[in-house]
């Protein structure tokens, strides 16, 4: 897969069949939609390409917006990469951006700048200024600008609609399950490992502690999560138990949020590095124990739980 940061990095196909969107968290419902961009350009001998954006458009539109994002460019980039998708465009969202009219999307970006001959794009999907176009659009255009396009229907999952708001929505109330569901893989993050207060390695319980540099990133509730742990440079898939919370037991006047993971049978200096978690399961809430002893006593609960999941 080929990935461009700017649509002027792409020089038009002769054949390029396309669809556009945020994506976020590349869900079982953009799957469908991607698997069937791939299918159909596959088909025709042509190349697949997706158009996306960063930041996030409600980020630029919304400056004061909440939103959490499932994933960080990074991470959206790998999980696209599995995909089989032949061309990623990832083109920088501005306000000048958003003032493009359906008619110059379809015209200049699709048309002229891609190439599209053909499009497929998800259900109730919208674009251009002020999202004015729609599928009906796209149909309207189509044979003056020569090209097919079709429309993905909603898709379900055990009659639930599937989006990224639902996902979101099950990660802030620590429903791993569900969110691994519609994701059709685990919930993940990417971070940096930097250091910490060292008080886990006087307990028995050593950890690494995550920053996560994307302040859109969504982290889900406040838990102990059973986790796998992928190192930079290694194939091997380390078991792991997770925190994300304020640890009240050391009474942090700071209070700031913390992620930090215990692996299991690993040792080593990985500070600095690049680490990825998936996670599993939510095990249980944070808690505040009265000692140290009684943090280490369930933490050791928490491990033997974690390594057999």
């Amino acid at each position: 897969m080929r990935v461009y940061y700017n649509l002027n990095e792409f020089v038009s196909l002769k054949n390029a069949v396309v669809t556009t969107g945020t994506f976020d968290g590349v869900h079982v419902g953009h799957q469908t939609i991607l698997h069937r961009l791939i299918e159909t350009a596959k088909q025709h001998n042509g190349e697949s390409v997706l158009l996306t954006f960063s930041p996030h458009p409600r980020i630029v539109l919304n400056k004061d917006t909440n939103i959490k994002l499932l994933q960080s460019l990074e991470e959206k980039i790998s999980a696209l990469k599995h995909l089989g998708l032949d061309h990623l465009i990832i083109h920088p969202f501005t306000l000048e951006f958003a003032k493009t009219t359906s008619m110059e999307f379809i015209r200049d970006i699709l048309k002229t700048k891609i190439g599209a001959t053909q499009l497929v794009i998800g259900y109730d999907h919208h674009f251009g200024r002020n999202r004015e176009g729609s599928f009906k659009h796209l149909k309207a255009s189509s044979q003056k600008y020569g090209f097919d396009v079709e429309e993905i229907p909603a898709q379900d999952v055990d009659n639930i609609h599937v989006s990224s708001t639902k996902i979101r929505k099950a990660l802030s109330l620590g429903d791993i399950t569900t969110a691994n569901m519609y994701l059709s893989r685990p919930f993940s993050i990417i971070g940096n490992v930097i250091h910490g207060e060292k008080i886990g390695r006087t307990i028995g319980f050593p950890t690494a502690n995550i920053k996560i540099d994307d302040p859109y990133k969504l982290i889900p509730l406040n838990g102990v999560y059973a986790v796998d742990v992928y190192l930079k440079n290694t194939e091997v898939i380390y078991k792991g138990m997770l925190n994300i919370g304020v640890k009240p037991t050391l009474n942090d006047a700071n209070q700031k949020l913390s992620i930090e993971v215990h692996i299991i049978d690993f040792s080593g200096d990985i500070y600095d590095e690049k680490i990825r978690v998936d996670f599993k399961r939510r095990i249980r809430d944070e808690k505040q124990f009265k000692s140290l002893e009684e943090l280490q006593q369930q933490l050791q609960k928490d491990f033997e739980l974690s390594n057999t999941l």
